[in-house]
């Protein structure tokens, strides 16, 4: 039996997310105070989008608005990994320290999917 989901909080999507958004900010500490105002705040913003965009679909307490807020989510995830994958093109950050932030990403990603699909049934 699996467990009653009370809030956005109990979602494991959202969880992945909020863990995704902390990482990010680790990762953008050590970026060149240059891009403060350029991938190192975009990056952030789009990985706190994704969990933003999780829970205040939930709140809005309608299917479709729902769906809508989780594809958002997913906009900003795949923002996301564009902002990693030209920080990492630009030497700003090394493979192997966006490595995980990607993966986290990947199974965000699939949990965005399957709800949506669960909610769309």
């Amino acid at each position: 039996m699996s467990p009653v989901v009370q809030s956005h909080r109990d979602l494991i999507v959202w969880q992945q997310a909020v863990d995704l958004a902390v990482e990010v900010y680790k990762l953008t500490q050590s970026w060149p105070k240059d891009e403060l105002y350029g991938l190192t705040s975009q990056s952030r913003r789009a990985a706190t989008s994704v969990a933003a965009n999780i829970a205040e679909g939930y709140g809005r307490e309608n299917r479709g608005s729902y769906q809508q807020f989780l594809r958002i989510a997913q906009g900003s995830l795949k923002e996301l990994e564009t902002h990693l994958a030209i920080a990492h093109r630009i030497g700003i950050a090394r493979e192997e320290a966006i490595a995980s932030a990607l993966e986290q990403s990947e199974s965000i990603g699939k949990l965005l999917r399957l709800l949506i699909r669960k909610l769309s049934a």
